[in-house]
């Protein structure tokens, strides 16, 4: 997932805060996709810091937006299970004017685009989403190698990234004023 992963280091180059919102339900197969993201970022990179924090926001996300508007990230990272009609297991990122009506989301009950535009009409962000195309959304369902397989991808890409995120500059106090 190189390609992934220097688009991430690229767009988070200028990041001060950055929230990862792991969308999904773990009852729907490959809708899991997010969650499982969430999980393999939280293992790869121990502990998070002040500048990445993740949001699980399962099935309903947006009870999650006063958090995160207060946390204030410079850009959201959201990882949902996507369809856009290509191969279980294919990763798409998109920005919030990207996304059209070829995409489909329906485990949940708002939309991801309309929660990018909730975000960037709320507070200055960069949402940002990771889409992993699902093989069955099927109830009861585990998920699929194609789908666990990607999301290891996905949170190795985003924990490559975020660790590496610049460290906020200390302040240096002159002793001679």
């Amino acid at each position: 997932m190189p390609k992934l992963e220097k688009f991430l280091k690229d767009r988070l180059k200028t990041a001060r805060r950055v929230a990862l919102l792991a969308i999904g339900s773990d009852l729907r197969a490959d809708d899991a996709a997010g969650l499982l993201v969430a999980e393999g970022v939280k293992r790869l990179l121990k502990k998070t810091g002040r500048r990445f924090k993740i949001f699980i926001g399962a099935t309903a996300p947006e009870n999650l937006t006063g958090d995160i508007k207060r946390f204030k990230p410079s850009h959201i990272l959201l990882v949902d299970s996507v369809d856009f009609h290509d191969k279980p297991g294919s990763i798409v990122v998109l920005s919030p004017r990207d996304i059209g009506d070829g995409v489909s989301f329906s485990t949940h009950k708002m939309p991801s685009k309309v929660l990018m535009q909730y975000f960037l009409n709320s507070f200055e962000c960069d949402p940002i989403l990771i889409g992993i195309q699902p093989a069955s959304i099927d109830l009861g369902k585990p998920p699929s190698r194609h789908v666990i397989d990607s999301s290891r991808e996905v949170a190795s890409a985003i924990a490559r990234s975020v660790d590496r995120l610049p460290a906020k500059k200390a302040m240096r106090i002159d002793k001679n004023l």
